[in-house]
């Protein structure tokens, strides 16, 4: 099937276009540009030099894919750009800023969801099926895992990890690294883990459990969270499933500090 471009729409002569491309009415994809089949880029949406999009991925109105990254060091003749998975949506509004540095992308994985207005700085890296809520906003280098799901308005510091499923809820402030699975509210607060996205999942009562033991093994007992993943990991006991041994091991790393359990700072909130 034939590529549908609208007739006020800036097309660049050197972009590449897959089968059956939508661009809408004043609708800008520069020169350095690569779109997959059935990519569908809205009405007024830029789609700038050097973003690469792969099949069936759709950008919302007046979203900005490949923007300059916010950065007063940046040259602009860097050449960089912005890596999108297949399948993914881009809302109305949504700016993605390419990376810093040479030959490098922004990346952002398969069948992700970014809801209108949020934004992605310059080289984060957002795992496949992710999901990033209206108004949220991802400093640079800041990494998402596969599966997480961020609340409306929560603001990310750069550099900060957040493991596999886990959840942010909305308005949170993070500024330390959320392990995998966990749910976090307020300003780096963990408030158990996400047992409903696990659930969802299809996580045996196995892994589920393992991962609880893991949990209370690190934020249950007195100490630093990664010396206490050190230690439970040490003794043997624990972990007994793969998905139990990644919310360990990801304390082994980083350089963010780990957000605290909630009990600890507001253990009169039952709420």
């Amino acid at each position: 099937m034939t590529s549908a471009i609208d007739e006020t729409a800036i097309l660049g002569a050197r972009a590449k276009l897959g089968s059956n491309v939508r661009i809408g009415p004043y609708a800008i994809v520069e020169d350095e540009v690569e779109l997959g089949s059935d990519c569908f880029v809205e009405a007024h949406a830029i789609v700038k030099n050097g973003t690469v999009l792969g099949e069936g991925c759709r950008v919302g109105h007046f979203a900005v894919v490949g923007g300059e990254p916010q950065y007063l060091a940046f040259d602009p003749a860097t050449s960089s750009g912005v890596k999108v998975g297949k399948g993914t949506r881009i809302g109305e509004g949504v700016t993605i800023h390419r990376s810093i540095r040479e030959k490098e992308v922004t990346c952002v994985g398969e069948n992700v969801f970014l809801m209108g207005y949020s934004h992605v700085a310059h080289d984060c890296f957002v795992g496949d099926q992710v999901v990033v809520a209206n108004g949220a906003l991802l400093g640079g280098h800041v990494e998402l895992g596969k599966y997480c799901f961020v609340g409306g308005g929560a603001a990310f510091h750069q550099f900060v990890r957040v493991g596999e499923g886990a959840m942010v809820g909305g308005m949170a402030e993070v500024s330390a690294d959320v392990p995998p699975f966990v749910t976090v509210a307020r300003r780096n607060l963990a408030c158990g883990l996400n047992l409903v996205g696990l659930r969802r999942r299809e996580f045996s009562q196995e892994v589920i459990g393992d991962i609880k033991e893991c949990y209370r093994a690190v934020y249950f007992h007195e100490g630093n969270p990664q010396s206490r993943a050190v230690q439970t990991l040490a003794s043997g006991e624990l972990p007994s499933t793969s998905e139990g041994r990644e919310f360990l091991e990801f304390f082994l790393s980083g350089e963010r500090g780990f957000v605290r359990n909630r009990k600890k700072q507001f253990p009169e909130d039952d709420s």
